[in-house]
């Protein structure tokens, strides 16, 4: 059962992620090339979709956990990607260069409900499985990434014939999701007790009126956070780097795409890297990497230095997320892992962007790319400290907020 799960899960990561970076990792060069919008509008986009995300995650965390391991929510998602094809090219694009404030909000709706928020949901649900069949998060999450090497690698090419062929990839490749999930079979003994361990909103206001939970979110939201939102237009500046937006547009399609291929084996050793260094200290590294990068970022302007630098993201990620996972299942009621994760960090990264988007991307278009990545990475580092003072170490026991016994039913 155990090994069958592994695998039918890791290709429900695999196709998910495809379906997500195939078209996500070239929306900022769409948005700029194709539809025109400056870089404050791309900020006010970006922003709109952190705060609907915000808006949908509390919703999907309570749910998730209300549920267990029903896979009612990744039906449900699944379903919403099948359009996703349909919605950019004959909604989502008309409306953004017609009517600009109704496509930011539709484009948001959609995108918290199906990727921004739904990947945390999918990431939470797989988790939990793990946890609760004996295998690792990380080397799931794995094939995720090498879902998304393989659809950024093809969207890359497809891009340059025709964008909207990008969007289509995501559309068909739901098929492969559903398909997937209709053999995912748990046992039922292991559904009724995630029903039995059911969750209540005063466990939810419990938790979080605990000093621990708070320094981790504001530790997420100083780094992490930040880091998403200097992410975002990079793409853009990237292509800008070479003689024509074709060339770059191919070259940002391979790079990414070699640097996502490294991310799925840095999920395969992360976890012996987190278990080895603790969760605390996983975090502290995964923030020390994304500060260096985007320091470095601000400093080297050639394309191959650029490039060597844009691939320290999959280090980076593969720890940061193994270590989140990690973080809060030592620390906080298990019970609660999904609102914890799809609150305590991906709210937290969220809230930051919706404030930080539009600014970050006025000072793109003030000041340039050089400088305003220098500043974001100090204000990177400053957290990275804060962390390294403020979360808990892995010799520390806490207990886990909220009823422990309650974890002990687990099986």
């Amino acid at each position: 059962m155990k090994n069958s799960l592994y695998w039918k899960l890791s290709a429900f990561f695999f196709a998910f992620f495809f379906c997500w970076l195939v078209f996500f990792a070239f929306m900022p060069i769409w948005f700029k090339q194709i539809l025109h919008l400056s870089g404050t509008e791309i900020g006010t986009i970006y922003s709109v979709n952190a705060i609907f995300t915000m808006m949908m995650q509390p919703c999907y965390g309570y749910i998730s956990d209300r549920i267990g391991l029903k896979k009612t929510l990744l039906y449900f998602i699944t379903g919403m990607v099948s359009l996703t094809g349909p919605f950019f090219i004959f909604v989502y694009g008309p409306l953004l260069t017609s009517f600009f404030s109704a496509g930011v909000v539709v484009g948001a709706i959609f995108m918290a409900l199906v990727f921004l928020a739904g990947c945390a949901v999918v990431e939470s649900f797989i988790e939990k499985v793990g946890r609760r069949y004996n295998f690792e998060f990380g080397r799931a999450r794995m094939w995720g990434s090498l879902g998304a090497a393989v659809g950024i690698f093809f969207a890359g090419i497809a891009f340059n014939i025709n964008p909207n062929i990008i969007f289509w990839f995501a559309s068909v490749g739901s098929a492969v999701m559903f398909i997937v999930l209709m053999n995912v079979k748990l046992d039922e003994a292991d559904v009724e007790v995630a029903k039995q361990n059911n969750i209540s909103l005063k466990d939810v206001r419990q938790l979080f009126k605990s000093k621990d939970v708070w320094s981790f979110m504001v530790f997420i939201l100083g780094s992490a956070c930040v880091y998403s939102v200097f992410d975002q237009q990079f793409p853009i500046y990237y292509a800008s780097l070479f003689p024509t937006e074709a060339e770059g547009n191919s070259a940002f399609g391979y790079l990414n795409s070699f640097q996502v291929f490294l991310e799925a084996g840095g999920m395969c050793i992360a976890p012996w890297i987190v278990n080895k260094i603790g969760a605390k200290k996983g975090l502290v590294l995964a923030a020390t990497i994304m500060t260096f990068r985007m320091l470095g970022s601000g400093i080297v302007t050639n394309t191959y230095g650029i490039s060597a630098i844009k691939l320290l993201h999959a280090i980076e990620l593969s720890i940061l997320l193994v270590a989140v996972f990690k973080y809060l299942a030592k620390n906080f009621d298990n019970r609660l892992s999904s609102v914890m994760y799809l609150v305590g960090f991906q709210l937290s990264n969220q809230v930051g962007a919706a404030i930080l988007s539009p600014i970050v991307g006025s000072l793109y278009d003030s000041i340039g790319f050089p400088p305003t990545y220098l500043f974001l990475g100090v204000v990177v580092g400053s957290f990275t400290l804060f962390g390294l003072f403020s979360l808990r170490s892995d010799n520390k026991n806490i207990g886990n907020i909220s009823s422990s016994a309650v974890n002990n039913t687990e099986v």
